[in-house]
């Protein structure tokens, strides 16, 4: 039993240390430019990445809720926001019509090959992230009402 558990604990801290590194995987803008996390979080010191996909209902009133705080979030910690779509080629048409009609202030990236999402080990969406200084301090999976205010939360810690 005593063997269990620290190849258990060994096991846990590898992946909590290979969690701090930023995936390389290439995601797109609505416009089709590419990037990554890692060029994202040079230019902003604290980010929150949420991956979300159309047809997931958590993750859309996940993102409804941060942006109805988002403003305040900018002013009090000079966070910025990135919604990831992990939607595929079958749905990502979808992405662009949502956005507009929601009307969400922060930006929307792809990963429509969930290579990103590969990366991050998600199995399911969504997933926020916080990154500091191009680490990951900070990772939640799923969404219930009220968890944007534990996120913020973690932001202050972090900002």
């Amino acid at each position: 039993m005593k063997q269990f558990i620290f190849i258990f604990v060994a096991a846990m801290s590898l992946n909590l240390s290979a969690q701090q590194t930023l995936p390389k995987a290439e995601i797109k803008t609505l416009d089709g430019t590419a990037t990554t996390l890692q060029k994202i979080s040079k230019d902003n010191d604290l980010i929150v990445v949420s991956l979300w996909a159309t047809w997931c209902v958590p993750c859309k009133n996940e993102l409804d809720a941060i942006n109805d705080v988002y403003t305040d979030w900018q002013d009090e910690t000079n966070v910025k926001v990135y919604a990831v779509s992990v939607d595929d080629s079958r749905t990502v048409s979808r992405v662009k019509p949502l956005v507009n009609g929601k009307a969400w202030d922060f930006d929307i990236l792809l990963d429509t090959n969930n290579d990103l999402k590969r990366e991050l080990g998600a199995a399911t969406v969504p997933l926020t992230l916080i990154i500091k200084n191009g680490k990951i301090v900070y990772r939640h999976s799923g969404y219930t009402p009220g968890a944007e205010d534990d996120l913020f939360e973690e932001i202050k810690k972090h900002s």
